[in-house]
């Protein structure tokens, strides 16, 4: 058989056509029996306005370049960065923010690690507080207002393709913002009961405006921060 196949193109590119034909149904057809091929974790929600704004920042200004958001599941990593990333944890990002490449830091789990002010500093002067850093400065974005008024609008979008925001939530979307940037602002416990484990607070030192620094700080102070993964064991090579 094996010599008959070899010597008839038409016949091998058939027999091949149908062994490969046969190989994509049984790994494709399982997955259209699923809800989702994603595990479900506890405390993941979709970012609040303000983290959202932030995010939004975070992606136009290319930090995923040199910095990625998946710790992958080896010793090294874990002890460096902390528990592996889960998948459930990027389950709200369009597009998601892994990377390919690290030029910094990994974030995936930066939220809580280090001070508003640190954050604050690092970003306006990098070397300030990492002088082996290579990373350019954001001066200007402790001075420049946020320009979030289409905020709303991007929750819609992102509630269009799956992400569970609720009506209520977008309809306070301007709200909760000022209220997280601000709690003098606006009802700040209703925005942590619609965004629970968010971080309220003045973020970059001026509580007279709402700035982009604001938001950047609300974005990377929650990375990592939502799940516990405590109730995840981590054996010792990091799986």
């Amino acid at each position: 058989m094996q010599e008959t196949l070899e010597k008839n193109l038409v016949l091998l590119s058939i027999v091949t056509l149908i062994t490969v034909a046969i190989g994509g149904l049984v790994q494709l057809v399982p997955l259209y029996t699923m809800e989702t091929t994603i595990e479900k974790v506890d405390g993941m929600r979709p970012y609040s306005p303000l983290e959202l704004a932030g995010r939004n920042i975070y992606v136009r200004e290319g930090c995923y370049v040199c910095h990625s958001q998946m710790i992958r599941p080896f010793r090294d990593e874990v002890e460096r960065y902390g528990h592996y990333s889960l998948a459930a944890e990027s389950m709200y990002d369009h597009p998601f923010q892994w990377s390919s490449k690290r030029t910094g830091p990994d974030l995936a789990r930066v939220g809580g690690k280090y001070s508003n002010d640190w954050h604050v500093a690092h970003m306006i002067d990098p070397r300030a507080v990492v002088p082996e850093s290579i990373m350019p400065g954001y001066p200007w974005m402790a001075d420049r207002p946020l320009g979030a008024e289409k905020i709303a609008g991007d929750m819609k979008t992102l509630q269009f393709i799956g992400v569970p925001y609720t009506d209520e939530q977008i309809e306070n979307a301007q709200a909760d913002l000022k209220a997280q940037a601000n709690p003098e602002m606006g009802d700040a416990d209703a925005m942590v009961a619609r965004y629970p484990k968010a971080v309220i607070g003045d973020f970059d030192g001026n509580p007279s405006m709402i700035t982009e620094m604001d938001a950047l700080v609300a974005y990377l102070q929650m990375l990592g921060t939502l799940v516990d993964t405590t109730s995840y064991k981590t054996s010792p090579d990091g799986r």
